[in-house]
């Protein structure tokens, strides 16, 4: 059960903290942290809970890293549904505590494109931009990918493993920094599940691609580790 609960706790960190960022503090005149902050915040988040509970449960926070582990040989089968239960259930009680907040000040609102950080597409995005289904889909299978390809290269036996949280993280920043005006950046299906049943409507219509864009780019980053770049002992 440790590693259920480490699963939870960090995917609750994750959306509280990422999210959060989002919600609280992105947009605040003056003070706002913007872009970058919040990039750096989810990175943050996975930074830290990698450090704290990753030698727990091999810390995924993610579903579609579990099953990008498992096509990558490192993650069981059947621990798949129990770890993805663990992360959406972690990242729906951030979620709640994050309406809770925001509705003790009467700010939890629904409209607007990404309301709550919501991820989207078709609709009319940050700079005016709308990116249609296929770029969005595009977007987050390859940014996807890639993070499984870092996650797998950071934890191999033959890498150094004390700086695999830090690589990680600053992968997580990176595809913010990349993919926040193009979908609000998935890459995560627990925590894109988590917000769009806050805000209902057109995010849950749309939750379909924020779960099957990033598993089947996990999964694509998975083998492509484990046939092309993986060493094999025999290996110099």
């Amino acid at each position: 059960m440790k590693k259920y609960f480490a699963e939870f706790f960090g995917t609750f960190w994750l959306v509280f903290g990422g999210c959060g960022s989002a919600v609280f503090a992105a947009g605040v005149p003056d003070i706002g942290i913007g872009l970058l902050g919040v990039s750096l915040a989810f990175g943050l988040t996975v930074l830290t809970m990698a450090y704290a509970v990753g030698h727990i449960s091999g810390g995924h926070f993610n579903p579609a890293v579990s099953f990008g582990l498992f096509a990558g040989g490192r993650f069981s089968a059947k621990e798949l549904f129990p770890y993805i239960l663990s992360q959406v259930a972690g990242a729906s009680l951030a979620a709640l505590i994050l309406w809770a907040i925001l509705d003790g000040a009467g700010a939890f609102t629904t409209e607007g494109v990404g309301a709550f950080a919501t991820n989207f597409y078709d609709q009319p995005g940050y700079a005016g931009r709308s990116f249609n289904m296929c770029a969005a889909f595009l977007a987050e299978f390859v940014l996807t990918a890639f993070f499984l390809i870092v996650i797998m290269g950071a934890t191999d036996k033959w890498a150094n493993g004390k700086f695999a949280g830090i690589a990680i993280g600053l992968a997580l920043t990176l595809i913010h920094l990349i993919s926040i005006p193009i979908t609000n950046t998935s890459v995560n299906p627990a925590r894109s599940t988590s917000q769009a049943l806050f805000v209902q409507g057109e995010a849950l219509s749309q939750l379909w691609l924020f779960w099957v864009a990033p598993i089947a780019g996990a999964i694509v980053g998975g083998l492509i580790y484990k046939f092309l770049l993986q060493k094999n002992q025999e290996e110099n």
